[in-house]
This record gives C-alpha cells, sequence and structure tokens, in this order.
C-alpha cells in the first residue's frame, strides 16, 4: 500500500520559518487573541515570567501584570484595538512592571503591535507583544549611579580643589574649589568660563595645555597661574591639568593647588639664603684680609726683630770669651734661627707672600712641592693660565681649594700620587684635582661633626657664581672640578643667585659621596 503524502503549500513554510523564528529570538514574544488570553508563548517569555507553555496558554494576560496595574493596562489595550494604529509602544522605557510566576516584578520594555489570523471562521484580531526584561540593566544603572556618587563624594572631600571643564565652562567643580575662590557654594561656579576665573597671565599656558591634553591624552602636565578670588585679590596656584576619557575628547579634569603660602616660604628662605651667602662672603674676604695682614706683619715685623736679635747674638758671639757664654749664645741663636723658621711657616700657612707679589702659578707651585715634601703623594702639576687674567679674589679662591683638597687627600684618600691642573679660557678657569686613592664609597657615612671643609669649598665657589662637582673617577680615585667665571669676578658682579620660581634643590656636594673628606 502506498503512502500518500501532502506537500506543503507556500504559506504553511512561511508560517514554518515564523515559527521557528518566534522560537529562536533571545526577547520574549506573546501573541494573545482579542479577549487577552494567550494563545502563544516562545520560551525566552517562559523563562523571563518563570513558567511553562502550558501554565500559560489560555490564561488571560493579566496573570503576567501586577494587580494593582491590570485595569490600567486593560484600558489602554482597549484604546489601542479601536484605533487606527497597527504598533505601539506600551508605557514609557521602564515605566511597565511584569510579574514573575514566584511573584518577583520587574521593569519590562514592550511594543505591541496588531495581528489578523485567518481561521474557519474569518480573520480574528490578535495582538502580538515584543517584551524586553529591564531588571539587569536598572542593576547596572543603579551600580553606576551609586559609583558616581561615590566618585562625586570622593571630590567634594578632597581637600585640593578640583574642577572638570567641558569646552571653557566649568561642569564639576568640589568644596574646596568653593573655598579656594571665595564663593557661597559651588554651584556658583557651574556653567563660567575658567579664563574668568584665571588671570589673564595663566591663559595662554592653560589653552596650551588643555589642548595639548585633549589631542594626545597624555599623562598629567602642570603649570603656574594666579586664581582671581571673588573679592578681587589674587592667589597664587599650580594646576594640574589631565583629560577625562569620553568619546568626544572635551572633558578636562584639573586640580588646582594653592601655593601662596609655599612660595612665600620659598622666598624667603631664598632671601635668607642670600643673605647668609652674603655674610659669608663679607667674613670670607674679611678673614683673608686679617691673615694677609697677620702674615705681613710676622714677615715685616716679628721676622725682622727676629734678624735684627740674631745679628746681635752673632756680634755677642764675636765679642764675648769662649766657654759657657759662648755655647749659651749660639742656642740663642739656634733658637731664633728656629723661631724665624716657624714665624715664616705660620705667615707662609695664613696667606704666602708670593699670592699676592707672585700670583696664583708661583703660590700653587710652592704648595705642591711643600705637599709633597710633608705627605709622600706626587703630584704631577698642569697649569696653562695668564696671570693678567686671574681677578685677586679667583686667585685667593683657587689656592684656599686646592690648599683644603690637599689636605683631604693626604688625611683619608690614601693615595700614591696626584694630578692637579688648573686652566683659564676665555671667560672662566677650570681646576680639577684627581688622585689614585680609594674614592668614594658607595654607601657614604655621614660627614663626622665639625667637618667643614667640602662645605668651605662649596661657599667659596657659590659666592664667585661657580660650579662645583665631587665624584669618582673613572680610574677609581676622587676628582674634585671647579669651574668659576672669570668676566663676572673681573666686573665684581654680584653673585648669581637661583630662580625663586625654580625648586630648591641639594647640589653635587649634598648628593654626592663625601664620607671620608672634611
Amino acid at each position: 500500500m502506498n503512502a500518500i503524502f501532502a506537500l506543503p503549500t507556500p504559506q504553511d513554510l512561511a508560517l514554518q520559518a515564523e515559527f521557528r523564528a518566534v522560537h529562536a529570538a533571545l526577547e520574549g514574544i506573546i501573541t494573545v487573541d482579542a479577549a487577552m488570553r494567550i494563545v502563544m508563548i516562545n520560551p525566552a517569555a517562559q523563562r523571563m515570567f518563570g513558567l511553562t507553555a502550558s501554565e500559560a496558554l489560555g490564561r488571560n494576560l493579566s496573570m503576567l501584570l501586577p494587580a494593582r496595574l491590570r485595569s490600567i493596562h486593560a484600558a489602554h489595550m482597549r484604546q489601542f484595538s479601536l484605533s487606527n494604529l497597527i504598533e505601539r509602544p506600551m508605557g514609557q522605557r521602564g515605566q511597565l512592571v511584569g510579574v514573575r510566576a514566584n511573584g518577583e516584578e520587574f521593569p519590562l520594555e514592550a511594543a505591541i503591535c496588531k495581528v489578523d489570523l485567518a481561521h474557519t471562521g474569518g480573520l480574528q484580531h490578535h495582538y502580538t507583544a515584543l517584551l524586553r526584561d529591564l531588571s539587569e540593566e536598572h542593576k547596572l544603572t543603579a551600580v553606576i549611579e551609586q559609583l558616581n556618587q561615590r566618585i562625586r563624594a570622593l571630590f567634594d572631600r578632597a581637600p585640593v580643589a578640583i574642577w572638570i571643564t567641558d569646552g571653557e565652562q566649568v561642569v564639576f567643580a568640589n568644596h574646596a574649589c568653593a573655598r579656594l575662590l571665595d564663593v557661597n557654594s559651588r554651584d556658583d561656579l557651574i556653567g563660567r568660563s575658567i579664563y574668568d576665573l584665571l588671570s589673564p597671565e595663566a591663559h595662554p599656558g592653560l589653552r596650551h595645555k588643555v589642548a595639548q591634553a585633549l589631542v594626545s591624552e597624555r599623562e598629567a602636565t602642570t603649570l603656574h597661574g594666579e586664581i582671581v578670588r571673588h573679592d578681587g585679590r589674587l592667589r597664587e596656584v599650580e594646576i594640574v591639568v589631565a583629560p577625562l576619557p569620553d568619546q568626544e575628547r572635551t572633558f578636562v579634569q584639573m586640580v588646582i593647588t594653592d601655593v601662596t603660602a609655599r612660595l612665600q616660604e620659598k622666598r624667603a628662605l631664598l632671601h635668607s639664603r642670600r643673605t647668609l651667602r652674603e655674610l659669608s662672603a663679607s667674613l670670607v674676604a674679611a678673614r683673608e684680609e686679617e691673615r694677609r695682614r697677620i702674615a705681613r706683619e710676622l714677615h715685616d715685623e716679628l721676622g725682622q726683630r727676629l734678624t735684627a736679635l740674631k745679628l746681635e747674638l752673632a756680634a755677642q758671639q764675636q765679642d764675648g770669651r769662649t766657654g759657657e757664654l759662648a755655647e749659651r749664645t749660639q742656642a740663642m741663636m739656634d733658637m731664633v734661627d728656629e723661631t724665624v723658621s716657624a714665624v715664616r711657616r705660620i705667615a707662609m700657612d695664613l696667606r704666602p707672600p708670593m699670592l699676592d707679589d707672585l700670583g696664583l702659578s708661583a703660590a700653587i707651585e710652592w704648595l705642591t712641592h711643600d705637599f709633597e715634601r710633608r705627605s709622600g703623594i706626587k703630584i704631577t702639576l698642569c697649569m696653562v693660565t695668564r696671570p693678567e687674567s686671574i681677578p685677586q679674589n679667583i686667585a685667593t679662591a683657587v689656592y684656599r681649594i686646592v690648599q683644603e683638597a690637599l689636605t683631604n687627600m693626604a688625611r683619608h684618600a690614601h693615595a700614591s700620587q696626584a694630578v692637579l691642573s688648573i686652566e683659564t679660557r676665555a671667560r672662566h678657569l677650570l681646576l680639577t684635582v684627581e688622585d689614585d686613592g680609594q674614592g668614594f664609597p658607595k654607601d657614604p657615612a655621614p660627614p663626622p661633626q665639625g667637618s667643614f671643609g667640602l662645605i668651605g669649598i662649596r661657599e667659596r665657589v657659590h659666592m664667585l657664581g661657580g660650579q662645583f662637582t665631587l665624584k669618582n673617577a673613572p680610574s677609581g680615585g676622587a676628582r674634585l672640578v671647579v669651574r668659576l667665571p672669570l668676566l663676572a669676578a673681573r666686573r665684581l658682579d654680584p653673585v648669581p643667585q637661583p630662580d625663586e620660581h625654580e625648586p630648591l634643590v641639594l647640589d653635587d656636594l649634598d648628593a654626592g659621596p663625601h664620607a671620608h673628606w672634611s
């Protein structure tokens, strides 16, 4: 017996495809008849409401709505059925509420359309609703809003002023910002241009920083300027500019720190430092002058008197008789010779007369020869100088620096030889002292109390507007390099001072190792 199968019509195929699409849809789809009975519910809607198809089919649509909203929904459906509209959204976004089988309510987004289906009795009106569960979206929205509130609270409680701008307009300002600008409320700043709140001198720099941040999205940049307070007074501020991530790249965050007091303290510190260095320069000059005077008196007055005394003793020895008196006279002459040598040594240590009479080169040569004799350290001296190009104050400073450097070398370096170089150029003098000793340790100990050798070198260099470095040489020993300007010293220009707008930093002496220098 042959089985006879009827081939499906195109309409049947279309209905099957439509059914499969509805069945696979990720959004809930429900179809009801004119009496609001559910005639179709897809799996997504079943999961949404927590029921099966058998539990929903044939039931009234009101079962999926909270009791308080059923009458309102029925009125909307009657109004829609009488209208000429084919489709419409059901309520505003987030205002439609559904109820799950367990009684839990959740927000819905829905759209409904009219559908006429053919039956044996003719066309019948049906309604198909497309549903989307908004509960997860609402949870995310609530989390985002909570995070926004926390961020706003964090900004509000920040001790420094913060504002956020969109273009030039302030769209957010915290309480610290209102206090800085002396306004009643931060709301008084919303909508104002940032350039109305800054002094005109700061406008070009801020425009450049903002444009740079928006285009390149670099890390935060800093500039200095002045804020115009509500009462018209100016406050010096430091502004940190950073872009905020947004698609249009128009939002910028600025952190404003009032640095007025800090800059005032810095200027006071710079003034105090300048005053102390002027005092130090005056004391050094007075000490050198006193040394010069004492050395001259020792050499001229006391030296001449001792020489005269020796001549008198020599004459007495020739006129006197031999024996005990002659021996005592000879002992006194020997004592006078020792005293003369001591006076000359003291005078040379105070200030060698040759520094004033013969110049720096002769004084340095005598100093290095005397150092070699006393310490046993071989000194290689290299001087390329023009005596007429070295002012007296520079010559004195170089002599004292070399004297201190050699003293420290003998005490601490454990060196066998060293190189001392002095070179004068068109605009500056360069002094280099390098030994073959142990150099500086990697972890230097602090200098002993009362150790002022390097401090004295540093102050002499700074008073003359020079540069000073102290570090280990490539060979392993210590290296001292001093660079002194000659023209400024010749014109007796004031000592250069650090720019008050630059940060206060330690120099090479403070940063470098100096454990075994005193």
